[in-house]
């Protein structure tokens, strides 16, 4: 085991250099997500490397999606989304939970530090339309509620359409990400909402502040909100 060690951390070395190599390339080119690579060929020439170093390489990339490999056709830039740390969070926290609640809880306490702070932002200045638009949600949910029915992806769309005005692109993924743990967690448990019907007037009640410009209601609507969450948290414990 000792004598393969040097080799194993040259291996990994090696690979970094190659992946930093290729999205240094990707960065000196100006390439966007969907835009094509050089070839393996290409790249076998320009780094200097083998082509089953250039393919692992691009392989550890792709899992971070930054590259996207469609066999048959070559590698192009990937999307350059969150789902990788998405994937990262959800299996630390389903992890953890065998012992203690700790990362489910800092999970929710991070989007509720980073919500907190993006309600004040918008209290003032949401438009109309994105109010009309979460009137629409929240009654979507209402009715699902009543129904004894889940309102997963509602829910999902009421807190993308609640900070859209700012035109944040990072704020919508990073609230994405942190939104698909909660809810993978909670589903691979088989752990519900225990009252839809509060949680829906817990939203109302975070409409009705916006619509008064009330910061502060605002704020304290969004706190409460949350509250319902540490709710859910907890009852992972019995499972």
């Amino acid at each position: 085991m000792t004598q393969h060690q040097p080799t194993t951390k040259l291996a990994v070395r090696l690979n970094q250099a190659i992946r930093d190599e290729i999205t240094g390339l990707i960065l000196s080119r100006g390439l966007q997500s969907g835009d094509p690579l050089p070839t393996e060929t290409e790249l076998v020439e320009t780094l200097g490397v083998s082509r089953n170093s250039i393919r692992e390489a691009l392989k550890a990339l792709q899992a971070l999606d930054i590259v996207e490999i469609r066999h048959g056709y070559g590698t192009y830039v990937g999307r350059l989304s969150l789902d990788p740390f998405a994937d990262g969070l959800t299996f630390r926290a389903l992890h953890d939970i065998g012992r203690d609640l700790r990362s489910m809880t800092e999970i929710v306490e991070v989007r509720e530090a980073l919500e907190g702070a993006l309600i004040r932002r918008i209290a003032t200045t949401i438009p109309e339309a994105d109010l009309a638009a979460l009137d629409d949600v929240t009654h979507r949910m209402s009715e699902r509620a009543a129904a004894g029915e889940t309102f997963a992806e509602e829910d999902r769309e009421f807190h993308e359409v609640l900070y859209r005005s700012l035109d944040n692109a990072l704020v919508t993924q990073l609230l994405r990400a942190f939104w698909d743990v909660f809810h993978r967690v909670n589903h691979r448990l088989g752990v519900t909402d225990p009252n839809p019907k509060q949680t829906v007037r817990r939203h109302r009640a975070i409409v009705t502040a916006l619509r008064k410009h009330d910061v502060e209601r605002a704020e304290q609507a969004m706190a409460e909100h949350f509250r319902n969450l540490d709710t859910r948290v907890a009852q992972l414990r019995s499972t």
